[in-house]
């Protein structure tokens, strides 16, 4: 099966659908957008997904799929191997946090549209912005770092040595994280996960920089 990715190269959601579709051995065209430029608001683009939102997976019956995590179960539920969550139902309500610590708690308030509107509407400059960034990244990475460093669980990855939901959340987080020049040294267990993560081939090649759009 070959899916339609229609996505931006730096959208963290995309980054997560990148990953788990990379992860599963998944092949796909990659259909890009630039936000900015208004793309994902036209009439083509919104008889896809009316929210105007990437990433939207495009199967091949027609059908489309939107939101990121959604798609993510939705792969997970279509091709099983390898299995992004773990089997017992505890170690799945973990994951489950973890990966929605980040997806639920600092993607919603530090996305595109967010920091555009407290720029447009509340006069925020881009000093303004980094620090409304920054203070929602540290409110959950603090919590997300103690959660991390003191379980048993926690491997070379969130969950043990193989890579799941939380870990594809927090590798497009962290990217986001450095465009605004976050410093990672706070979180050390986090750092090592991530830079474990960067050296596997589907995240790296998820990863902005190595999109064909990426500017």
């Amino acid at each position: 099966m070959t899916f339609k990715l229609h996505n931006f190269f730096r959208s963290s959601s995309s980054v997560r659908l990148r990953a788990a579709l990379n992860l599963k051995g998944l092949t796909y065209e990659y259909v890009p957008y630039v936000l900015r430029n208004g793309e994902t608001r036209t009439p083509q683009f919104l008889a896809m997904n009316p929210a105007g939102l990437v990433p939207v997976l495009e199967l091949e019956d027609g059908n489309y799929l939107s939101q990121s995590l959604a798609i993510i179960e939705w792969l997970e539920e279509t091709h099983p191997q390898p299995p992004l969550l773990p089997h017992d139902p505890d170690s799945r309500a973990r994951v489950r946090a973890l990966a929605y610590m980040v997806a639920c708690e600092v993607h919603p308030l530090n996305n595109l549209r967010v920091l555009g509107y407290i720029g447009t509407e509340f006069g925020a400059n881009e000093a303004a912005q980094k620090a409304w960034f920054t203070h929602w990244v540290e409110t959950t990475f603090d919590a997300l770092e103690t959660m991390l460093s003191v379980s048993d669980d926690t491997g070379a990855f969130c969950y043990r040595d193989t890579p799941t939901l939380a870990d594809i959340c927090l590798y497009a987080q962290v990217w986001n994280n450095r465009r605004f020049e976050i410093d990672m040294s706070r979180w050390p267990t986090i750092e090592g996960i991530f830079a474990r993560l960067d050296a596997l081939e589907p995240f790296r090649m998820a990863a902005p920089p190595a999109q064909p759009d990426a500017v």
